[in-house]
């Protein structure tokens, strides 16, 4: 395919402009430098030849970078690439080896934050198409961009955005964000993502904080909280809320022979995190079922009292707990805040506040479906072998692109599994930018054709 010997041939471009994306801040927890790397982004999109412009819904809010090109031979179908330009917060600083925008090369591996989530992964799509269009001046279908500024911030605005430019975003399946590729090099094929519920639970016991010889008379807001959350699930992990799974499907048999044919090295997963079991002491199939289909209840965050070093014999006056479910298929995340809620006050925690951060419902591509092939198979040529994952163990806004457009969502990018994303020293793998830029041509060659 001469797009993908384009790509050979051109790669210092990418990464040239890789780079470029990596040194503009976009940290959007901070709103540092997000109008400036939306224009950047618009204009990386315009010298590949896309048609870009930004779109807007009232000031304050990130804007979303839009590019679009129409196909000559095939103006019918329409694929879309999904992705985000805004970053993580780069803190700790003194943990980088380099300056975390610095977006230096070191050998097979590029440096900083957003290298591969989520700059890496877009630079690889806006080269895809560039290669067609140089090359062919043509693109095998059309072709749309919707890349947004607050996903590291959850994605709050995305479910307004579909609405208002529906038509606009109409398409007729989607290339999410990122995919991960495993230690033995192989691109995992994601079918869909878990929903999550953030919340914080917190409670004032006293007007200030005591000395701790009262708690014999002042209760330790701590300890109400510790109480309360011992509640929420056992050491299994299965989460003990009332009507928690109701709606819940098992997992279809098509979905456990994926499941179980999904490789999967608890040896190099453990010894990667520094563990020596898993929850439940989980092995084989089961570990690889928790993944893909089971929900869970997390303590992200726990404050109260004196916890600088040495000692400080403190009664505190509140306390707090923030909280993060991940939810999985037909878990509405309204019903479970409610559910929360009267689980608390049925338990004697009425006393509790409950704080909802974020929620999302989960997403899921049916592994029938035409699109899965066709990526599949260009992932299969790019890398040499490809894995099928029913859903991703983490959460992203799929489920408003599912649910607006209408459209299957399908993740495979060139996110190496220990890439540090999220972390200091986060890297891309030039490689695999290599691969993933080829694979995208031949998922477009794919998709147009059918």
């Amino acid at each position: 395919m001469i797009a993908t010997k384009y790509v050979d041939s051109h790669m210092e471009h990418l990464v040239s402009d890789l780079q470029t994306l990596i040194r503009q801040p976009s940290v959007s927890a901070k709103n540092e430098g997000i109008e400036e790397c939306a224009k950047l982004v618009q204009k990386l999109l315009k010298k590949s030849g896309i048609k870009s412009e930004i779109l807007r819904l009232k000031k304050g809010i990130a804007p979303i970078v839009y590019g679009e090109i129409k196909s000559k031979q095939n103006p019918e179908k329409t694929l879309m690439f999904y992705n985000h330009y805004d970053v993580q917060p780069a803190e700790p600083f003194d943990l980088w080896d380099d300056p975390p925008f610095s977006g230096v090369r070191k050998g097979n591996k590029i440096f900083g934050r957003g290298a591969t989530d989520d700059k890496g992964e877009l630079i690889t799509r806006i080269k895809a198409v560039e290669a067609y269009l140089k090359t062919t001046g043509d693109v095998p279908c059309n072709i749309k961009f919707v890349i947004e500024g607050e996903e590291e911030t959850g994605s709050a605005h995305i479910e307004d955005y579909l609405k208002k430019y529906r038509k606009k975003f109409s398409c007729d399946g989607v290339i999410w964000e990122f995919g991960y590729v495993d230690a033995k090099n192989r691109p995992i094929i994601g079918l869909g993502m878990k929903g999550l519920l953030f919340v914080e639970l917190s409670i004032q016991e006293s007007i200030r904080d005591a000395h701790s010889s009262l708690a014999v008379l002042i209760k330790n807001p701590a300890w109400r909280l510790i109480e309360a959350v011992h509640t929420l699930r056992n050491s299994d992990g299965k989460i003990l809320i009332k009507d928690w799974y109701k709606e819940v499907s098992p997992l279809s048999k098509n979905d456990l022979k994926i499941i179980q044919n999904e490789p999967f090295d608890e040896n190099v997963f453990k010894k990667e995190f520094g563990i020596k079991s898993f929850v439940g002491n989980k092995k084989g199939l089961e570990a690889k079922k928790a993944m893909v289909g089971d929900a869970t209840c997390n303590i992200a965050g726990f404050v109260s009292g004196y916890t600088g070093d040495g000692a400080k014999t403190v009664l505190p006056g509140n306390a707090l707990i923030k909280i993060d479910f991940r939810l999985i298929p037909k878990m509405d995340p309204k019903k479970q805040v409610l559910r929360l809620k009267k689980h608390l006050k049925s338990k004697g925690f009425s006393d509790i506040s409950v704080k909802v951060f974020h929620g999302e419902a989960a997403a899921r591509t049916d592994s029938s479906h035409p699109f899965v092939s066709q990526v599949k198979d260009a992932a299969d040529k790019s890398f040499g072998n490809s894995i099928l994952n029913v859903s991703n163990a983490g959460t992203g806004p799929m489920h408003p692109f599912v649910e607006i457009l209408k459209a299957p969502c399908i993740s495979i990018g060139s996110t190496y599994m220990f890439s540090r994303i999220h972390s200091p020293n986060e890297f891309a793998r030039v490689d695999l930018l290599k691969k993933t830029t080829k694979c995208m041509c031949m998922i477009m060659n794919n998709f147009g054709k059918t």
